[in-house]
């Protein structure tokens, strides 16, 4: 393998919560199982739990609250400066709650990763593990993708697949998606890393 696919690639990770996804990449690099570097972790929100973990990982962590901003423009004007400061190779959204501008997701295209809870293209947007029991699905799951200007609709990297038990109420479905939404996120993050 030539050094070009193993020295490790810089991530920015914006959240806008718990960071239960970042945890996991995290993990990852620790492990050694991810050739990666998160280089900041950008926060919407200053009372994010997510910025605690990069705290204790040791991550510059940055909050960009959009409440200081008159419009979402402005704000995505300030989070892209933010961001290339870092020189990022690929952004991950992890749980953060805004939708972006147009020309800011194009502005990184084809390096911006978004996990959705579902298997794309199902259930866009929202209430995801509700809508999946309500249509009677035998299955459901989660989905790796690049971030296009449409919402939750870019070429999807991977998915995992769980099976919707007889019992399961949203909140059962959910914790057992997130199981593999941990899995699958850094996965795809080191397809992107050796270039798969």
């Amino acid at each position: 393998m030539s050094h070009d696919l193993v020295s490790p690639i810089r991530l920015v990770v914006l959240i806008s919560g718990n960071g239960s996804n970042l945890q996991a990449i995290i993990d990852d690099i620790t492990n050694n199982n991810l050739p990666a570097k998160i280089v900041a972790v950008i926060s919407n929100k200053a009372d994010a739990y997510g910025l605690e973990r990069a705290k204790k990982a040791g991550i510059e962590q940055r909050v960009l609250s959009h409440k200081d901003f008159s419009n979402r423009n402005q704000y995505d004007l300030a989070l892209k400066e933010l961001i290339d400061g870092y020189q990022p190779d690929l952004i991950i959204l992890a749980g953060f709650m805004r939708i972006l501008s147009n020309e800011f997701v194009e502005h990184y295209l084809h390096k911006m990763m978004n996990i959705h809870p579902s298997l794309l293209p199902k259930y866009k947007g929202l209430n995801t593990h509700q809508r999946a029991l309500d249509a009677g699905d035998k299955e459901h799951g989660c989905s790796v993708h690049f971030v296009t200007p449409e919402l939750d609709d870019g070429p999807v990297i991977l998915q995992a697949t769980v099976e919707i038990k007889e019992n399961d109420t949203a909140e059962s479905l959910a914790a057992r998606v997130h199981e593999q939404e941990h899995r699958i996120y850094p996965q795809a993050i080191r397809m992107f890393a050796e270039k798969k």
